[in-house]
């Protein structure tokens, strides 16, 4: 049975009590009602998500307090890339925001062993999601790595206008120090 997402506990040892794991087939469901939750994400379906904890567990992040899911991310290694780690979803319930979850999720990525061989984390980005913006600044930041951004799917082009433009951003990790700071 996937863990449930809401009645979170509140406590001030938050970073002592969060798990990070990789998902398993029970969570998809319960993923999909977090995504749900955390606008401005796009929802996908919950067979997208079921999928992504099964072929691609190894490059998804789980966060859990005290058994309640707070934390997703979703990635995956590119197959033409293979030193490029994409990072497609980054959500963290509203009762975990503030504490660093969204930043150790993405550390711990890079910390598995599918992750050996990345040099550069990308991810894409509506100028208008600040929360996004800040996270991987920041995880840049904290890396003293390189981030750079450029528009990438283009809202007339790529979204028939019905979607904001995405830049992709790039993190480049091969700076000294950059994964292990981060």
């Amino acid at each position: 049975m996937p863990a449930e997402t809401t009645d979170l506990p509140r406590s001030t040892t938050l970073k002592e009590r969060l798990t990070l794991r990789q998902p398993s087939e029970s969570d998809g469901a319960a993923i999909w009602e977090l995504i749900r939750t955390c606008k401005p994400l796009d929802e996908n379906s919950m067979y997208c998500n079921l999928l992504q904890c099964c072929d691609f567990a190894e490059t998804c992040v789980l966060a859990e307090l005290d058994g309640c899911i707070v934390g997703w991310v979703s990635a995956y290694v590119k197959p033409a890339d293979p030193q490029t780690v994409f990072v497609w979803q980054v959500a963290v319930h509203e009762d975990a925001r503030g504490h660093g979850v969204g930043r150790r999720m993405l550390a711990e990525l890079l910390e598995r062993d599918v992750c050996a061989d990345v040099t550069r984390m990308q991810t894409t980005i509506t100028s208008d999601n600040a929360a996004s913006w800040a996270l991987f600044t920041r995880f840049a930041d904290r890396g003293r790595a390189e981030i750079g951004s450029q528009p990438h799917f283009l809202r007339h082009e790529h979204f028939a206008g019905a979607h904001a433009t995405e830049h992709m951003v790039t993190i480049d990790l091969a700076a000294a120090g950059a994964r292990k700071a981060a």
